[in-house]
């Protein structure tokens, strides 16, 4: 194994010193360190966080390898500064067995670019009937911890509190997809107006605050926890608030485009800017924003969600919701944060991790320190060009948008994935 010495970089914000990487961990710190028998990294003007850590990314295999594979989206997380990943159920076959989730989990460890760790399904298919195989898949070789419908709510009370019930006995989570289905049936943006103006049916914010309050309170019951994806309206920021005051275990999490892009979006009629949950308001993105410095939302989650060219390049009403995000979620973090490294680090890094139970993820760089890392240049501003990209899809709404930030380097147990901007395989 390649040692690295990385010179005269800044640990999440702070002075620049240097990093010895040997044996897949962060052998010493401090100025001025030596070591002949090392590669030598230069991390002047760079950040070094903590490897990224994303609780919501759709990798599509086995199914849709048309659209992504765990492989070319393991080559996305890595070059968005990523170390491990949890990777959603709604595959075909679903993740709702536990070999389905080891061929997911075995498929990343062939990738070997980043730690994919499945998420299983709550219900058998998604079909929101009957809970699947939770504890087959608990005690599989992936040891899953996280359950989720996403893209399908499970919006039988019932079934919710029974899976809230089964999980709490291994300590896992229920994440919940937050959309009353029949407050949204046909809907194709949000509702407000824009979508009045457009001739749209809406999606209305209720809609999502109603599932919200009614698990906190199922949570609350069984005392079990409970992660909300992609929040995306200023009322569930204040039912979470009211929740988290109370004590309830409850974790949320809000998505890079809900905290940039508007409903607006919707007036080119351009499909890469549907998505489930919409994009909402300003006064949302506001208050998502307000909710994220504060604590309220714990963690930026990409939900990256590729799509194959059939299903977005095409008429509105047709197109699949959805977007990438992997190797822009730093960026558009940096854009709407600005260069709060230690808030990153605990939205993107430590609090997804921990979450999660992902050892050795989510832990700033220190001597003995498992080393998965990621160098960042706050300087580097860059345009995004979908062709650009790892993933095979090219449903990014950043399209030429100029973003700051740019990964240098990840390392993966001290292994570069990233090196000099590139994957290094």
């Amino acid at each position: 194994m390649t040692a690295y010495l990385i010179t005269n970089v800044s640990v999440v914000g702070a002075a620049p010193t240097d990093l010895l990487i040997r044996d897949g961990v962060v052998a010493q710190t401090g100025a001025g360190l030596t070591a002949p028998d090392a590669t030598q990294v230069d991390g002047t003007g760079l950040v070094a966080l903590p490897g990224l850590v994303d609780l919501h990314t759709h990798l599509r295999e086995p199914g849709r390898e048309d659209a992504e594979t765990v492989e070319s989206g393991s080559r996305a997380a890595a070059l968005g500064g990523y170390t491990a990943v949890c990777a959603m159920a709604n595959t075909s076959p679903v993740a709702d067995t536990a070999g389905v989730v080891e061929q997911v989990w075995r498929l990343g460890r062939e990738a070997g670019l980043v730690d994919v760790q499945p998420i299983g399904a709550v219900t058998v298919g998604l079909a929101g009937e009957r809970l699947a195989e939770l504890g087959a898949m608990a005690d599989s070789a992936a040891r899953v911890r996280i359950f989720s419908d996403d893209g399908h709510c499970v919006a039988d009370p019932k079934l919710m509190r029974r899976a809230l019930e089964y999980v709490k006995a291994f300590d896992g989570i229920i994440a919940q997809h937050a959309e009353e289905p029949r407050l949204t049936e046909g809907a194709q943006m949000h509702e407000g107006e824009v979508s009045t103006r457009l001739g749209l049916t809406g999606w209305p914010a209720v809609a999502e605050e109603a599932i919200i309050a009614r698990d906190v309170l199922l949570a609350e019951h069984v005392g079990s926890r409970l992660h909300v994806c992609h929040v995306s309206t200023a009322g569930s920021v204040e039912v979470l608030r009211q929740a988290k005051a109370r004590g309830v275990r409850v974790t949320a999490e809000v998505t890079p485009h809900h905290l940039l892009l508007t409903d607006a979006k919707a007036e080119t009629y351009d499909p890469v800017f549907k998505v489930n949950p919409p994009l909402r308001t300003a006064t949302d993105i506001a208050a998502l924003r307000a909710a994220l410095a504060e604590g309220v939302i714990d963690v930026i989650a990409t939900d990256h969600a590729p799509h194959a060219v059939e299903d977005k390049e095409c008429e509105w009403a047709y197109a699949r919701p959805g977007m990438l995000g992997l190797e822009t979620a730093l960026s558009i973090a940096l854009d709407v944060l600005g260069p709060q490294w230690d808030l990153i680090a605990e939205r993107m890094s430590r609090a997804p991790a921990r979450i999660a139970g992902l050892d050795g993820h989510g832990v700033d760089p220190a001597p003995g320190v498992p080393a998965n890392l990621t160098l960042v240049d706050p300087a580097a501003r860059r345009v995004i060009e979908p062709a650009e990209l790892a993933s095979r899809s090219r449903n990014t709404p950043y399209a030429r948008m100029t973003l700051p930030g740019r990964i240098v380097a990840t390392f993966l147990r001290g292994e570069p994935t990233v090196l000099d901007g590139k994957a290094v395989n």
